[in-house]
């Protein structure tokens, strides 16, 4: 009888188990957009503000920019979705 109950008690945790598989299962990935970068051409001096850099990114039709360490210096590169 002892065996019985314990049976009892495991089926409503398997049912749960099994629901939160299927939900995983039945998730599709979203994608996400992928950028492409470019090193701003008019951009002078060291990159400290992306703001600035994105602004003159605006300047050579991309939609923004950021700055990155290029080695020991940090330079604009404009992005934009590939």
């Amino acid at each position: 009888m002892a065996l019985s109950s314990r049976r009892m008690a495991a089926a409503p945790f398997l049912v749960l188990v099994l629901l939160l598989v299927a939900t995983e299962l039945g998730t599709t990935p979203v994608a996400e957009a992928r950028h492409c970068l470019s090193q701003s051409h008019r951009f002078k001096g060291l990159c400290m503000s992306s703001t600035n850099c994105a602004n003159v990114c605006q300047t050579e039709n991309f939609p923004g920019g950021e700055c990155k360490a290029e080695g020991a210096t940090r330079k604009c590169f404009c992005k934009k979705i590939c």
